[in-house]
């Protein structure tokens, strides 16, 4: 991996804590991020799933009168 300089308003303090991190700590810091990075990833732009035709076969059901008209008693709020 190049070393490169980027240009982030990095506290003093966690700048020197990264430098004075072994070279193993720094990679799991380094891993974090990365981790971070693709859950961010993950939640902007969420993968769709794919639709099953047929998973919720029979579990409704729809009355045979259900496009009949409605009673007046419906319309005008009448019990």
């Amino acid at each position: 991996m190049d070393n490169q300089t980027l240009d982030l308003e990095i506290p003093e303090d966690i700048a020197n804590n990264l430098i004075e991190f072994s070279p193993e700590r720094r990679k799991q810091v380094f891993d974090f991020v990365r981790f971070l990075a693709q859950q961010q990833e993950a939640t902007v732009n969420p993968t769709p799933s794919q639709r099953v035709l047929g998973l919720h076969q029979g579990m409704g059901w729809m009355s045979d009168d259900f496009d009949s008209p409605l009673p007046d008693e419906f319309w005008l709020g009448e019990a």
